[in-house]
């Protein structure tokens, strides 16, 4: 599938702190832990627990949220299929997009049970 630039737009509008507890609610329904998504998310994102919070207390927009990211230098090995989108495919015009699906995949493979070492990649020494 094709990122449109109105996917895009719509995903940059979105409400962060709207979409949070049901990543929450998925994880949990497959025994993960609140502490293992915000794991997952301050490593893609940079965000401590407390910077996270500020973030869904302010009712930030997607592209809000991934504007005051530092993102994981190791986030180009996030890689495969998320909702039709193959990550690695998506176009650079699109980076919010591609960071929000990453970051639909990092949440994804916690909730499919991989190891939280697997989730969080490194690169091979």
């Amino acid at each position: 599938m094709k990122v449109t630039a109105e996917k895009n737009e719509k995903v940059a509008n979105m409400i962060f702190a709207s979409i949070y507890p049901l990543y929450l609610n998925r994880l949990e329904k497959n025994g993960r832990t609140k502490e293992e998504l915000d794991q997952v998310i301050e490593w893609f994102t940079g965000f401590d627990q407390d910077a996270l919070q500020a973030l869904i207390n302010e009712k930030v927009s997607f592209g809000t949220f991934f504007q005051k990211a530092k993102i994981h230098p190791n986030s180009h090995m996030i890689k495969g299929v998320v909702c039709g989108y193959r990550i690695e495919e998506i176009e650079e015009e699109f980076q919010l997009y591609k960071q929000c699906r990453q970051m639909e995949k990092l949440i994804d493979e916690l909730a499919k049970g991989r190891k939280m070492e697997k989730i969080l990649r490194e690169e091979k020494k």
